[in-house]
């Protein structure tokens, strides 16, 4: 499928060599009309950026097409020579065409091919990979131009002079990148990056640095294996955890031990996890959101167009669920679920940007109530923090804002000072009702709700400074949470680190140890004193899916193997390394 250049069109190749136009409103999707059938099926298809012509590659050849008639005006026949030995088929995997009529090709002989749409010439051609070249995606200035191979390459070609006062440019392969294990399904090319993801379920940025004016945490290469989003959700009081998967639930309730040991031991399970409920979702839909309450008694999961309510009843070793019936269709598409500390209410938030509150009840919910959205701004709200106390709750939508809301009023109550990075987690502290907020550059703030300004101690690190290696970390903080009993105790974690932060101490300068261990008991109160600062971090559980307090001594951590993963995919395309 390509969008028009305008968006109000969408353009799909088919397997039986039809190319069918639609046209975009509002309300629905309408179809156009039909272009030429070809032969083959559609493969790929890019859009001139002027709209006026269409090039689709399909197997062995490529065909343009003009957009207005939908006749075919030009075809361009792919070469099979495949490192010398001619191949049966030649698949053309990706198409994109430039402003000045260049269209650009990558197929399944591993070729990079430039050719001139008007007189269907091939004009240069580059041999990059043994295997197929799978994707491309180009500049928005189109002096670059970017493409991902089976082998887990990514190649980097750039539009240079063929001389120092010649004005004749030429496309030339600039640097090859090997970020990835399997194949490069995708790529995109923004004007600072290049971006890529594939089969080894890596998301791979990789900055331009001659695009980059300063060389800070932004220009650093990031791997992203984990989604931001939170996949698992903790029902406390009953020790219960929720795990999202795509398509199904699980409901497992953690094991425990009497058994006691000293610092560092691994104790032996008295009482091995149970696995409760496995809750699968009927179509194809993947499930966007989940979450169970903290009584344990509900569970609600959202697709893109499906909204489900659960009821639990637990007896002995039994368990019980009831589908709550009649959901109100506004509540379809919600990017958020979260319910309240006390289990009588459930928050909804929407990719549209509304915000609603349900009330529960044991046979079912009351109808919906909605919080005000400030005037002229529709954007989906993708984090929420409820206060413990239920009187108060923080959304964060997809720009950097924060809005809080009066919850009894269902009110705007304030709104955080914007920052330009956006939010990562948020969290609303017990007794203080201060508001922590985690930003992607590795920022932590903390807001007070009811004095509706930055606490003291947020200030103070503002004004010092975090630790620069707290701040070349890439990836970012996923959740937060307090102890009950101790309210200068901020607890967080990424995926390969957990953070205790006490603001009763010190915070560590750039030349003191970051992740400095727990001190040796031998050594005196004053040595201990000397070394402490605020930040304590566990490097031990990696990576890390979930972190969280069950009660005043407990703490859960939930990892995923990334060996696991791996495990489970199609292996990769054996490269012949020398002497072997």
């Amino acid at each position: 499928m390509a969008a028009s250049p305008n968006g109000s069109q969408l353009l799909v190749g088919c397997e039986d060599g039809s190319v069918k136009l639609f046209q975009i409103t509002p309300d629905k999707i309408q179809f156009e009309r039909n272009f030429d059938r070809q032969k083959s099926r559609i493969l790929s298809l890019s859009w001139h950026p002027a709209g006026t012509h269409v090039a689709a590659g399909s197997i062995d050849y490529i065909s343009v097409f003009d957009s207005k008639s939908g006749s075919a005006i030009g075809k361009m026949l792919v070469d099979r020579q495949y490192m010398g030995v001619s191949k049966r088929k030649c698949i053309i995997w990706g198409v994109a065409f430039l402003s000045d009529g260049t269209v650009i090709s990558v197929d399944s002989a591993g070729k990079v091919q430039i050719w001139d749409s008007a007189t269907g010439t091939l004009v240069k051609n580059h041999l990059v990979s043994n295997a197929d070249v799978q994707s491309i995606a180009v500049s928005p200035q189109e002096d670059s131009f970017v493409v991902g191979t089976a082998e887990g390459t990514v190649f980097h070609f750039q539009l240079v002079s063929v001389t120092s006062s010649s004005s004749e440019k030429q496309w030339v392969r600039t640097k090859p990148f090997q970020h990835h294990t399997h194949d490069v399904r995708a790529v995109a090319h923004s004007p600072t990056a290049l971006i890529s993801g594939g089969t080894d379920t890596h998301l791979v940025i990789r900055p331009l640095m001659e695009k980059v004016e300063v060389k800070n945490y932004d220009a650093a290469l990031r791997k992203i294996t984990f989604p931001h989003r939170r996949l698992v959700s903790c029902a406390k009081k009953k020790q219960l955890l929720l795990f999202q998967f795509a398509h199904h639930l699980e409901l497992w309730r953690l094991g425990s031990t009497v058994a006691t040991g000293k610092n560092g031991d691994t104790l032996p399970l008295s009482k091995n996890a149970d696995h409760l409920l496995h809750l699968k979702t009927k179509g194809p839909e993947n499930i966007i959101c989940s979450c169970i309450s903290p009584c344990g008694g509900w569970i609600a999961c959202s697709t893109a167009s499906r909204f489900f309510l659960y009821r639990l009843n637990y007896e002995h070793d039994n368990i019980s669920l009831q589908r709550v019936s009649k959901m109100p269709v506004f509540l379809r598409s919600a990017l958020q679920i979260l319910f309240s500390e006390d289990s009588t209410k459930l928050f909804v938030a929407s990719n549209q940007g509304s915000l609603r509150v349900i009330r529960l009840q044991e046979g079912g919910f009351t109808h919906p109530r909605a919080f005000q959205p400030q005037s002229g701004t529709v954007q989906s709200m993708c984090l929420l923090a409820v206060s413990p106390d239920g009187n108060w709750l923080a959304a964060s939508g997809s720009s950097a804002g924060v809005h809080v809301y009066n919850v009894k009023q269902l009110k705007l109550h304030c709104t955080v000072p914007a920052y330009n990075f956006p939010v990562t987690a948020l969290a609303i502290a017990p007794n203080t009702n201060n508001l922590v907020i985690a930003h992607s550059d590795q920022q932590v703030f903390e807001y007070s709700i009811p004095d509706k300004q930055y606490t003291e101690w947020s200030r103070t690190v503002q004004k010092q400074g975090f630790h620069h290696l707290w701040l070349q970390r890439d990836t970012p903080i996923t959740h937060i949470s307090f102890h009950p009993k101790r309210p200068m105790h901020i607890l967080l974690h990424d995926t390969y680190m957990f953070c205790l932060i006490d603001k009763s101490l010190p915070l560590p300068n750039d030349k003191t140890l970051l992740y400095n261990p727990l001190p040796p008991t031998n050594e005196s109160d004053v040595i201990r004193r000397r070394t402490a600062h605020a930040f304590k971090i566990s490097k031990k559980y990696k990576p890390l899916l979930f972190v969280d307090l069950l009660d005043e001594k407990t703490l859960v951590a939930v990892e995923r193997p990334l060996d696991d993963i791996v495990a489970q995919l199609p292996p990769p395309i054996k490269k012949k390394k020398f002497g072997t």
